[in-house]
């Protein structure tokens, strides 16, 4: 049985300390404290509703620019690391919960950004009169909503997967629910969630220009923020600022690569799920030179003796019985007015949205919108399937061997950050010059923030699979066609699902800014339902808003459902350690 003294969170080995590094933290938390108490003054100035905030595209303007930006990503990082946690520990734990928050995420990863703008920005706005607190809430939320459904789907996925072996000795060892999450079930799923957390802080930059330079109801409001800068850079068609806009934002990535992930993911290497480390540890210069410090092993020390102290308030009660003589059975009656109540209340919504809709757009504007989403569904399939052919072997590839996997993380990170706005003007120059088809060439468009979601999965996963595995798959010989089909495929096969999931529901949003795209005052429009929400949203007619968002839920549900969930079950049931 697997060793449970490896998933616990102090050093696999004691680090000389000394007092000497102690003062060199001193500027780090000092710079944190500026920035954080300067970002928080911004955030309170004065504004109203209508006025616009001057971007300028001077490059000396950038380092302040881009300080916010990664100020609001890291605000968003840590409500969706919170979210994840919560929704993740009830789906997995509860069954009466998973039926209810599984479909609840489906939906709410299927409402793209701009609906959640054109939604919550004038409530921000109304929550903070006067100031510019409110806009930056809005920003900051739609921030949230393009990291919180990836993460939350990773952890819920490592959740379910957790290897028998070790749920059975959590049982033996009478572990209660917040007992068991904090010393199996966290530390098990944290270097998937890690480089899950990397690829919504990556993929966050692609809704960057959306969240900072709002646009709804016919109103502009731009943020000091790349996003921003990004987006005054196109409508000026200013090529130099664009290119100055790329090395701020090559140069944030390293820096938030070097100082965050990754310590963090040489941290995490202890909690792979093996005996031993077989030589795959990442390394970390901060990581190795923060463990040099009293204070700092003071303060881990200090916050670990808290979690250890709320094991004894949420402690699981012994009732003096075996094991094996309890019952597990569930009941059933229960479990059926629980499902009737759910299927009540969907189909109560489903009736006030429908009347809604068709009172106010008719049924033909409603077969309409369903033909367009067909046209979308066809491109989102056609670019996952060809994203996967692509990324899950480089993925594997990577994820197995950690001396590449360091070289390059920071490249997969710039790559996966790098906003597929800035390629759209190229786009629209070639495709009006050379007189393609928009609904051919605009499609690849939708995968280029998107496909790296697979990526990080795959190298999730495949670093993940223990030494042990990997020296008795080399032991039997396993080559060619064989050794992808019987070891490296079903090892990778959750991360890639959960990838494959959260790249689907984004590239779902990514059509929005996809099928209809802008280079100054030329326009093209690809026939689709992303061009159709675009376009309502642009001139603020909610009802049509509500359609397309509506549509794009019961399309995004439903290929969860008939094709997801089931893959998702063969994760659970065959293919995990």
């Amino acid at each position: 049985m697997m060793n449970l003294n490896r998933f616990q969170y102090l050093p696999r080995q004691v680090v000389e300390t000394g007092n000497r590094w102690d003062w060199a933290l001193l500027p780090l938390v000092l710079s944190a404290l500026v920035l954080l108490g300067y970002g928080a003054s911004q955030m309170a100035t004065p504004y109203q509703v209508g006025q616009p905030l001057p971007i300028s595209l001077n490059p000396e303007y950038l380092p302040y620019y881009l300080l916010r930006t990664i100020l609001r990503m890291f605000i968003a990082m840590g409500a969706s690391l919170v979210f994840a946690c919560v929704f993740a520990a009830l789906a997995a734990k509860v069954r009466a919960a998973e039926k209810v928050l599984v479909p609840m995420l489906d939906i709410l990863q299927s409402i793209p950004i701009l609906g959640f703008l054109s939604i919550t920005v004038t409530g921000f706005i109304a929550l903070f009169p006067g100031n510019l607190l409110g806009v930056e809430c809005a920003a900051i939320f739609a921030i949230f909503t393009s990291q919180a459904w990836n993460m939350a789907f990773s952890l819920y996925q490592s959740l379910k997967t957790v290897p028998t072996e070790l749920q059975e000795a959590a049982r033996v060892f009478q572990m209660s629910g917040w007992h068991r999450f904090w010393r199996l079930e966290l530390p098990f799923a944290m270097p998937g969630l890690l480089w899950n957390m990397m690829m919504s802080m990556s993929g966050g930059w692609f809704f960057v220009v959306a969240s900072e330079a709002i646009s709804v109801s016919n109103q502009d409001i731009k943020l000091p923020g790349m996003g921003s800068y990004i987006a005054e850079a196109i409508q000026a068609q200013n090529l130099h600022a664009i290119g100055w806009a790329i090395l701020a934002m090559l140069i944030g990535i390293l820096l938030y690569d070097q100082l965050f992930f990754r310590p963090l993911l040489a941290w995490a290497d202890k909690f792979r799920f093996e005996e031993s480390s077989g030589g795959t540890a990442q390394s970390s210069w901060l990581l190795t030179w923060l463990r040099r410090t009293d204070r700092m092993q003071g303060s881990v020390r200090w916050l670990l003796a808290l979690i250890d102290r709320s094991f004894k308030y949420f402690r699981k009660k012994y009732d003096g019985t075996s094991i094996m003589a309890r019952t597990s059975a569930r009941n059933q009656t229960a479990e059926r007015v629980f499902d009737a109540v759910i299927a009540a209340l969907t189909m109560f919504a489903i009736y006030r949205l429908g009347h809604f809709i068709l009172s106010e757009v008719g049924l033909g504007e409603v077969g309409h919108v369903f033909l367009l989403g067909i046209y979308t569904l066809i491109r989102v399939m056609v670019l996952i399937a060809l994203a996967a052919l692509v990324w899950v072997p480089i993925g594997v590839w990577i994820g197995m061997n950690p001396r590449w996997a360091d070289r390059l993380q920071a490249v997969a990170q710039f790559l996966a950050a790098f906003p597929a706005n800035l390629v759209f003007p190229l786009a629209v120059v070639i495709i009006v010059k050379l007189h393609l088809h928009p609904d051919i060439w605009l499609s690849p468009l939708i995968i280029l923030g998107t496909q790296w979601y697979i990526l990080f999965n795959v190298i999730a996963g495949a670093s993940s699979i223990p030494t042990e595995l990997r020296y008795a798959a080399r032991n039997l010989g396993l080559t060619g066609w064989l050794k992808w089909k019987r070891y490296m495929l079903p090892a990778v096969f959750p991360s890639f699902v959960t990838g494959a999931i959260t790249a689907s529901g984004g590239s779902w949003n990514a059509s929005i800014v996809a099928e209809y795209v802008t280079w100054g005052n030329t326009t093209l429009e690809a026939h689709g339902l992303g061009s159709y929400i675009a376009h309502m949203t642009a001139i603020g007619d909610f009802p049509r808003i509500a359609l397309g968002i509506g549509v794009m839920c019961i399309f995004v549900m439903s290929l969860n459902h008939f094709l997801w969930r089931r893959l998702y079950r063969i994760a659970e049931e065959r293919m995990h350690f």
